[in-house]
């Protein structure tokens, strides 16, 4: 790669990491009276809202994966059903021809799982540059910070030098052997920190960093709401902040100082209470065991395949492009 063509990369990896950043910091964006959450999930089941009164898409991304979903919404009823009836006998782990809640869960997890590892893949040979199977702390830093290396900063440049310190603390830790070189394991541990129960102390002091504004070490109630809210123009407190100001006193700040220590915010941004592959895995238990023994067989899954799969077109024909697995 000529220097002009490397430096048009690292840019654009700059450029990349600078956007997430920014996301990061500023929650989900919109409006200053919309709110904003710092709360994580692990890796999301879907983007999308799960409104099944609107349509099953939550559904279909959930247990295909959103690239497979893609795929199914152009298949006709016909061959949908044939690939469904593939994927349960997948699911049926225990070869007793019924799916239990969690197999399904199980499915589920996989899918999610495969997304991230998809992730991985893509972005690997980017960084790999030796080729030697690992991805270096100096690899990861030449592509992501090159040109910010390379030269001079200027007054209009934004200053890196906070972000990539923060990269650097991040991956050492996910670099469980200290050889500060990732494997797949640990550059997904890396990039998916919430997924990861070694990382989430990193994610809490990420965002700890982010909020505690007054550096006192915790989130008080004015941080807190600043964080998720910030009034423009002296405009009207929408009613979610008087709400978000009960939440944190009663169950935020669990032991009534008026602020949240680490473990206060572990338990805000990645809760533990709740399992969004046992909640779908029990949402598509509910709505497809018609006679409510607790388990399903192929046919009262394929009875629903618009829940699980859908389709968008009725009569698209065969020539369509099949996945190797199917």
């Amino acid at each position: 790669m000529g220097a002009g063509a490397a430096r048009a990369q690292s840019d654009r990896m700059i450029r990349s990491a600078l956007i997430c950043w920014l996301l990061f910091i500023a929650g989900s964006g919109g409006k200053p009276t919309e709110r904003r959450t710092r709360v994580h999930q692990e890796e999301p089941l879907s983007q999308l809202q799960h409104d099944d009164n609107k349509n099953f898409d939550y559904d279909h991304e959930a247990f295909l994966g959103q690239d497979e979903a893609k795929t199914f919404d152009h298949l006709s009823p016909d061959e949908s059903k044939r690939r469904l009836s593939i994927i349960v006998d997948r699911i049926d782990s225990n070869k007793d021809d019924f799916v239990s809640e969690e197999e399904l869960k199980l499915w589920i997890e996989s899918v999610q799982n495969r997304h991230m590892f998809e992730n991985v893949e893509r972005q690997w040979n980017e960084f790999d540059l030796n080729k030697d199977g690992l991805i270096s702390w100096e690899e990861y830093r030449n592509v992501t910070y090159g040109s910010y290396l390379d030269g001079p900063l200027t007054e209009m440049e934004y200053n890196y030098t906070h972000m990539m310190a923060r990269d650097e603390r991040r991956f050492k830790v996910a670099n469980r052997d200290g050889d500060l070189s990732a494997d797949r394991q640990e550059f997904m541990a890396f990039l998916h920190p919430e997924n990861h129960d070694y990382m989430k102390q990193v994610v809490v002091q990420e965002t700890m960093e982010d909020i505690d504004k007054n550096g006192d070490g915790f989130i008080d109630l004015k941080e807190y709401i600043g964080d998720m809210f910030t009034a423009e123009n002296g405009a009207e407190e929408p009613e979610w902040v008087a709400s978000e100001r009960q939440q944190f006193s009663e169950f935020r700040d669990k032991n009534r100082d008026g602020k949240m220590d680490r473990e206060e915010t572990l338990d805000w941004i990645l809760p533990a209470d709740y399992d969004h592959a046992v909640a779908e895995a029990k949402h598509l238990m509910y709505e497809s065991d018609s006679n409510k023994d607790g388990r399903l067989t192929k046919e009262e899954i394929l009875n629903k395949f618009d829940l699980f799969v859908g389709s968008q077109v009725t009569n698209y024909g065969e020539a369509l492009l099949r996945h190797d697995e199917f």
